[in-house]
């Protein structure tokens, strides 16, 4: 049998971008290995890069940017892009990682705001605001990761930074579950701005669920899932629809 594959000095660089649809519980590094694992079956090198354009949690889901080979010089191009995100707020409960990562602990609440006390409040964090990162985050302090310590029990001390909200619009209330879609700029952290409306309304504040909606011009309504990708996945015929070649 006659091998197929032509000499390395004609094989095209390897460069490819999808927009995926991260489920629930998969760490956005997860995704990755997902997809490597998937490009090796079809032949690439196992040194192939694969990075993502913006970390989602596990607990959530939506819009992951995958970037393939060449592809991963654009990682900072498209961090910095604009996000949009899908929330639905719990205003009874509180959590020590501002989401269900933590058994949520009830808060003591005297009055439940109106409509009009949760929009007035909403407004007040739309534009440049500044923002305390939630202790459970991936943001390094001398070198290590927040959660790591936290973990740990060690003490956490978190810094406030500069945070971009283009608009918080309210697409339904009904105590204590607050449904938000929120158009905001990088590193803006959803889980600090759910538990600091609820400060705010002096209520609980936590997330209940989050789904990334777009990155930049990746939407979730044209996201594929890991499924969908299939394997073996061809390394020299990849998508490359938005990346600025």
């Amino acid at each position: 049998m006659t091998d197929q594959h032509p000499p390395l000095s004609e094989v095209p660089p390897i460069r490819g971008i999808f927009n995926i649809h991260k489920p629930l519980g998969l760490t956005s590094m997860m995704v990755c290995r997902v997809v490597k694992g998937k490009l090796k079956s079809g032949g690439a090198p196992k040194k192939v890069k694969v990075g993502h354009g913006g970390t989602l949690d596990p607990l959530a889901s939506g819009v992951l940017v995958v970037l393939i080979g060449k592809a991963t010089k654009e990682q900072d191009r498209i961090m910095g892009t604009d996000k949009s995100y899908r929330a639905v707020v719990d205003l009874a409960h509180t959590s020590e990682s501002c989401d269900m990562e933590f058994e949520p602990v009830p808060a003591e609440i005297e009055r439940e705001p109106t409509i009009e006390d949760v929009r007035r409040v909403c407004d007040q964090f739309v534009g440049e605001i500044e923002q305390t990162p939630p202790m459970y985050s991936a943001i390094k302090i001398n070198g290590r990761r927040a959660y790591a310590m936290a973990r740990k029990g060690e003490d956490v001390e978190m810094k406030s930074r500069p945070a971009r909200i283009d608009s918080i619009e309210i697409v339904d209330y009904s105590w204590p579950r607050l449904e938000i879609d929120i158009r905001c700029g990088k590193g803006t952290y959803i889980r600090s701005l759910a538990r600091d409306i609820g400060v705010e309304l002096e209520v609980g504040g936590m997330l209940a669920s989050l789904e990334r909606t777009a990155v930049g011009g990746f939407l979730l309504e044209d996201a594929v899932t890991l499924e969908e990708i299939g394997e073996p996945l061809d390394p020299w015929d990849l998508p490359t629809e938005g990346l600025d070649l």
